[in-house]
């Protein structure tokens, strides 16, 4: 046997052994052969249908935890249609076997060399779910028909979420590093400015969304400040998601690093950290808490689960100068 077939052999043989090790760990996310009761019962309730697991956790928030100032800004949500069909279609596509096993091969080869994110640019999956029309409309105080002009989503990945906020501004302009993703947020034309240059274009904004990036950003006591002086004064306003509990980290290729600006928040519970994002990063930067809720970050599974979880603190800020200037 010469080198090249011994080569395609040896090829098609452990592509062979990585489906096979792919459907049995498929197999065992099942809990049927787990052993221990509490992490099959983790598990089953995990991968549970929606109808029967307790979802009203993912909106659960114990004022008494607040501090006195916030108690009364807290906006409480509930699992709604939009959220609904974003878990649904996520558990429907992972069901599409030879594509998932597509995906996580294509992952496993590109994972040492180049981002997460960037790997699911490539595939066209990984979408994220922060919020619904409905649920943002809310946080934002805002009626169905309003509009005003321009929106900047920073760190905007491939849109899903921006599409949920554009329908109320002329204008929506987009940040990311991934230039994988960039191809994505030209293909749904958005206005893509450069990440070191959206606070020189000449304008102000009169919304700036910052969604789960203060944990994944190397400084961002200074693009809090940098955005405060971005927004149209008076009426300008920063939409913030942070993953609860905070645990800053970045992605550099395939490995992850501690930003060189680490924000250290305080506090075990969700109510605890929101108190400490409130007064130890928000308002040390100028910014007032206007409104705030807790939500779902999700995002689409793969051949192990249906779909990501992780627990959001959304808030919507206004500079603190505009509270001072308010009759």
């Amino acid at each position: 046997m010469c080198p090249l077939q011994l080569r395609k052999l040896l090829f098609v043989g452990w592509v062979v052994g990585y489906v096979a090790f792919l459907l049995s760990i498929k197999r065992m996310w099942t809990g049927k052969y787990i052993r221990n009761p509490v992490v099959r019962s983790l598990l089953v309730n995990m991968l549970s249908d929606l109808d029967t697991i307790d979802v009203t956790k993912w909106y659960r928030c114990n004022p008494d935890q607040l501090e006195e100032s916030l108690q009364p800004l807290f906006i409480q949500n509930q699992l709604d249609a939009d959220t609904r069909a974003f878990v649904e279609q996520s558990e429907e596509k992972s069901t599409y076997l030879f594509t998932q096993i597509y995906y996580s091969l294509v992952s496993t080869v590109l994972s040492p060399l180049v981002s997460r994110t960037s790997i699911n640019g490539f595939l066209g999956r990984g979408s994220m779910f922060v919020f619904s029309k409905n649920q943002f409309q809310q946080l934002m105080r805002i009626e169905p028909d309003w509009v005003t002009d321009r929106l900047l989503d920073l760190g905007a990945g491939d849109g899903g979420v921006t599409k949920v906020m554009a329908p109320h501004f002329t204008e929506v302009y987009v940040t990311e590093v991934s230039l994988t993703m960039k191809r994505r947020l030209r293909k749904k034309k958005f206005k893509l400015l450069d990440i070191d240059a959206w606070q020189e274009t000449g304008f102000k904004y009169d919304v700036i969304s910052c969604l789960n990036l203060l944990d994944r950003c190397d400084d961002p006591l200074h693009l809090l400040k940098d955005i405060r002086q971005s927004l149209v004064p008076g009426t300008g306003r920063l939409i913030v998601a942070a993953v609860i509990p905070f645990q800053p980290w970045l992605e550099i290729g395939g490995r992850w690093e501690r930003p060189r600006e680490y924000i250290k928040i305080q506090g075990k519970t969700w109510e605890e950290q929101v108190n400490s994002l409130t007064n130890e990063v928000f308002r040390k930067v100028g910014f007032e808490v206007e409104s705030f809720t807790r939500l779902p970050y999700l995002c689409e599974g793969d051949i192990a689960r249906d779909y990501y979880l992780l627990d959001d603190a959304v808030f919507v800020l206004k500079s603190s100068d505009d509270q001072v200037a308010a009759p």
